[in-house]
Formats: structure tokens, C-alpha cells, sequence
């Protein structure tokens, strides 16, 4: 690859002039304690961290900063520390999707403001990934993405547990009587014990994995355990890579073409992941200028099978991933369906990366021809119910959901459905269909992770587990379940999801990708012809922002005025 000087650098507009701001510049530099001769002639880095004491995924990011540092400082750059807003899912309210293109935004104006020539990207929990990743799309500096790592397994009464998954698992038996309080308590302190994201195959590693598929990431590094020691080594090796980066100019754009966007869609799809994937795929690609639908999706899902052994799919949690061989294993095995040529940011192409991968472990990564579930990981439903596309996770649903026809029972809010499933009462059998509505990116507002609604009490008792349910949110990717999710349009601006009633009948056909609702085009007219758009309890703030301008779920939920590969301009400097 082709060799840049310094003096090409971006950062050396602020810094290399002989005259009085760049004196500013170079002085301020040094009034931090910086000697002169640290900083100028050197390819500045930025590093992106999203490091936060109220993100028990990231807790441990302050430290993968310091060995980002240390790599960058030995091949020859300078790197400055930056701290980017920080989204730990669970603790962030109403939820982290409002913010991943506030994330985004501010990863994309700090690399634009400053006098920086790369970017080292530290995230790991389910929106730092993608928020981070369309940021540096945007900005288009030579960029690399650190994984935070996912945390340590643990073991509960001899079994393996993972956060997420288990903690719907046995919050279910806590709802019927088969934990008792103290045990539950006790269960606070399992599953997630050390810092890192979740792992089970949710949202968090499926994008991380996703990332390093499409070649932002170095070989092997989504899988690596927060708390490895070869996590830090792997940050170190980034900061080292990212300086010879920036003299070859590798930009973003020049590895994430639409070759690189299916090598992420079909690793996500062989890894069993995420529903939430197929939201942060199409805003990711929207950032590069890429035209990526939910039918090409929908179409790969056919193709592809689950073939690794994770909750919520399978059996075994993100450390034994990594022992198996980490994601270089999985392409290695699935690489009929890559497009092997693909650069990534080692400078050399997808092929050569994963050329001598190997597999230690078949059982957690399947050959093709012993897969985790052959119903695939994804399904793009569409009918009157969802004109503009709904999604499922085939491989999370129980065969005797796959066809399925039963009366609706409609919530309009959360706190409605949460209060209802406590009802002895409630007007619901195993066959009834959950609805929750007003739920998506601007009725929520953000879209939170409530598309796993909970199964009614009076049913937990009786036994049931499962049961049909639809909305407009998401669904956090640790859950499981015959869960219809992303509905679009959504209900809060009038999609056909505002005029279903309770009794209102159902039908779910996964194999022919239906959903459609037993009610007629005129009588869905007139119901239409009476519906009134919620009032928006939001006047001012980012909030406001984000409603009034969030896409729809089918085109990626980003900010309308941020989509598109059109260049911004560079600051004016005077």
C-alpha cells in the first residue's frame, strides 16, 4: 500500500504551521505536560472510549485505553484518550437505541473537531458497536474497532449460566413458584461475574462478531474474554495497527463495501444472532452509501444455517466460543458463503486472515453438515399486519409455533401489559397472541427491548413457557421465544399494528413469511378513519430530536439528516 508522509496528515493543519494558531495549538498541547517533541511529527490517534462506572460491560475500558497507548507510542504515533458517551445496556433508560446515533454523532464530530488522523474505537455493548462503527463510516479517518470482550462464564448448580438467557429463565420459575425469594436473591450475585458483555450470543457479541467479520476488527478479537490477558494484548496490537493505517491510509470506505456488509450478515447468521442485527446492519451499511435491505437478509437467512452452539440457541456461552476458535474458526467453515477477497483492516484480504484457522471444538462450532438448527437464524415476515416487514428468530421458536392462529390480546403501553400478566383473570390461554403496541423508534420513544413480553402468571402455573408475541420494539438477542418483533410501520404513526383489537384473529406462518390479521380491508378503513396519533410527551432535547427524524425499523432506525455517505467538510482552521 501507498506511503503517506506527515506532513499529508490531517492533524498537522492543526499542529505544523508557522504562524499564530498553529503556535495556539502546539502551545495548549504542551501546557497539558506534553513535551513538543511527543506530539508534532507524529501520526495522532484518537481513542474512542466509551469506558463509564455505570457500564459494568466497558468497567474495565480505562485499562484497554492505557494498552491501546502503549501500541500506538511504540509504532511511532501519539495518542490522545477521548471519552465517548457510554451505553451500558440494562442501566441506561428508557434504552440505549435512543442514543446510538447520539453515539454516533459524537464519534463523527470528535474525529472531525480535533487534530487527529485514526481512530481506535473501544465499545463492546450493543449500541457502542454500531454507534462507533457508523460514526467512523461517516468521518472516514482510518479507524479500528476494539471489542470490549464478553464476561467470564459461570456455573449454577452444576450447569452453565450466562447473563440474559438465564436471567429470563429463571425469573420465569421465580414468577411460578419454583424459586423462592432467598435462592433469587442468590442468583443476583451468579451468572454475570466479571466485567465484559454478555455471553450468550446476544446482541452485544453478535455485533462485535458482525464487526470483525466485515474487517474492522483484527482476527479472533470479538471472541477474546474481557478479563483474558490476551484482550489487552489485542488492544495494544490495535493501537500498533492503527498507526501503520494511517500512513496506508486505509480508510473505512475501502473496507466496508457491500462484499464486506454480506460477510458481516452471513457470519450473523451462522452465529445465530441478534434480531437487533438486522436494524444495525442496515444503519451501518446506510453509512457507507450501501443499499441494504431486510429481503437480501431474509434471502441470506435461507442460505445460511445456525451453526454456533450459544444461548439462546444452543448450550454453551461466548468463553467456550472463544476456546473453540473464535469467529476465524466459523468463516473457515462457512466460507463458500463469504466473499473472500474483501480487504479488511490488517491490509490483507478476509482469506488470507482466516487461512490457518482452525476449529478445536465441532460441538460449539458445527460443520454445515451438523448444525445447531437448520429453521435459521432470521425471518423477515411481511402481510397486512406488517407491510414494510416484521422479524423473527426461526431458530429461537418452538416447531408448534411455526403455523399458529389465535386471538389477540392487545396492550397499548408497557406498564398496562406488566400490570395484566399479574391478573389471575387475565383472558388468555396458550393459544392467545400477545400484542404490545406503541413500542417502536418514535412511540416508545427508541425502541426499547420489550418484544419479549412476558408469559401471563396464571399460565407460568399451568406450565406454559411460550406463547406468541408481536410488537413494534425489540428484543434483547439473549432472549428466546416465538417472538414477532420490529413490526413496520410502527403503531405510533398509524401502521396497520394501531388497529388490531383484543379478539381480533392472528395468523403466523414463519415458512411462507406471513403475518397477516383476520380483519377486513374496510373494516380496517373505518378503524383507521377514528385513530389518533398519541400526544408526544417530549417538547424539548435530544428526545424531540430523535423523534421527529428516526427512520423506521426496515431502514435501520437512524437519523434521517445522518444517513448517506455524503461528505461533510472539514473545520476551516483560523
Amino acid at each position: 500500500m501507498a506511503h503517506r508522509t506527515i506532513e499529508t496528515l490531517r492533524s498537522q493543519r492543526w499542529f505544523a504551521a508557522d504562524d499564530f494558531r498553529a503556535f495556539g495549538h502546539r502551545q495548549r498541547a504542551q501546557q497539558m505536560g506534553l513535551r513538543r517533541e511527543e506530539f508534532m511529527g507524529r501520526p495522532v490517534v484518537a481513542i474512542l472510549n466509551t469506558w463509564s462506572e455505570l457500564s459494568p460491560c466497558h468497567a474495565h475500558l480505562r485499562e484497554r485505553g492505557e494498552a491501546v497507548k502503549r501500541g500506538v507510542l511504540q509504532a511511532g504515533g501519539f495518542p490522545f484518550e477521548l471519552p465517548a458517551m457510554s451505553l451500558g445496556e440494562v442501566l441506561v433508560k428508557p434504552t440505549t437505541m435512543i442514543y446510538r446515533n447520539f453515539l454516533a454523532m459524537e464519534a463523527e464530530e470528535l474525529l472531525r473537531s480535533l487534530p487527529v488522523d485514526g481512530a481506535v474505537l473501544l465499545g463492546g455493548c450493543d449500541k457502542t458497536t454500531p454507534g462507533l462503527v457508523m460514526g467512523a463510516l461517516s468521518m472516514d479517518l482510518p479507524a479500528i474497532f476494539v471489542p470490549a470482550g464478553p464476561m467470564l462464564n459461570d456455573r449454577y448448580k452444576g450447569s452453565r449460566v450466562g447473563a440474559g438467557t438465564h436471567s429470563r429463565k429463571y425469573w420465569d420459575e421465580y414468577q411460578a413458584g419454583n424459586i423462592d425469594k432467598a435462592e433469587w436473591i442468590k442468583l443476583e450475585q451468579r451468572m454475570a461475574r466479571a466485567p465484559g458483555t454478555c455471553n450468550t450470543m446476544g446482541t452485544a457479541s453478535t455485533m462485535t462478531n458482525i464487526v470483525e467479520a466485515m474487517g474492522l476488527s483484527l482476527p479472533g478479537a470479538a471472541a477474546i474474554p474481557a478479563m483474558d490477558s490476551g484482550n489487552s494484548r489485542m488492544a495494544s496490537a490495535s493501537g500498533a495497527r492503527i498507526v501503520e493505517m494511517i500512513l496506508e491510509d486505509l480508510k473505512p470506505s475501502m473496507i466496508v463495501t457491500k462484499a464486506a456488509m454480506m460477510n458481516g450478515v452471513a457470519a450473523y447468521l451462522a452465529l445465530g444472532g441478534s434480531t437487533n442485527a438486522a436494524i444495525h446492519l442496515i444503519a451501518m451499511a446506510g453509512r457507507a452509501g450501501i443499499s441494504l435491505t431486510l429481503d437480501e437478509l431474509d434471502a441470506m437467512a435461507r442460505k445460511v444455517p445456525t451453526l454456533v452452539n450459544l444461548f439462546p440457541s444452543g448450550d454453551k456461552l461466548m468463553e467456550d466460543f472463544y476456546y473453540a476458535g473464535g469467529l476465524p474458526a466459523l468463516l473457515k467453515k462457512i466460507k463458500r458463503h463469504l466473499h473472500l477477497g474483501a480487504v479488511t483492516v490488517t491490509g490483507k484480504t478476509l482469506a488470507e486472515n482466516i487461512a490457518g484457522a482452525q476449529c478445536e471444538d465441532d460441538d460449539v462450532i458445527r460443520d454445515v453438515d451438523n448444525p445447531v438448527s437448520t429453521k435459521g437464524t432470521l425471518a423477515v415476515l411481511r402481510g397486512n399486519l406488517a407491510p414494510d416487514g416484521a422479524v423473527v428468530k426461526p431458530s429461537a421458536v418452538g416447531a408448534q409455533f411455526f403455523r399458529h392462529r389465535g386471538r389477540a390480546l392487545v396492550f397499548d403501553t408497557n406498564a398496562e401489559m406488566h400490570a395484566a400478566m399479574k391478573d389471575p383473570n387475565i383472558d388468555a390461554d396458550e393459544t392467545t397472541v400477545l400484542v404490545l403496541r406503541n413500542a417502536g423508534p418514535v412511540g416508545a420513544p427508541g425502541m426499547p427491548e420489550w418484544g419479549n413480553l412476558p408469559i401471563p402468571q396464571k399460565l407460568l402455573k399451568r406450565g406454559t413457557r411460550d406463547m406468541v408475541r408481536i410488537s413494534d420494539a425489540r428484543m434483547s438477542g439473549t432472549h428466546y421465544g416465538a417472538c414477532v418483533l420490529h413490526v413496520s410501520p410502527e403503531a405510533a404513526i398509524g401502521g396497520p399494528l394501531a388497529l388490531v383489537r383484543s379478539g381480533d384473529v392472528i395468523e403466523l406462518d414463519i415458512e411462507a413469511r406471513r403475518l397477516h390479521l383476520n380483519v377486513s380491508d374496510k373494516e380496517l378503513a373505518r378503524r383507521r378513519r377514528g385513530w389518533k396519533a398519541r400526544e408526544r410527551i417530549y417538547e424539548r432535547g435530544y428526545v424531540r430530536l430523535h423523534q421527529q427524524h428516526v427512520t423506521q425499523a426496515d431502514k435501520g432506525c437512524d437519523l434521517d439528516f445522518l444517513e448517506g455517505a455524503a461528505e461533510t467538510p472539514e473545520p476551516v482552521i483560523y
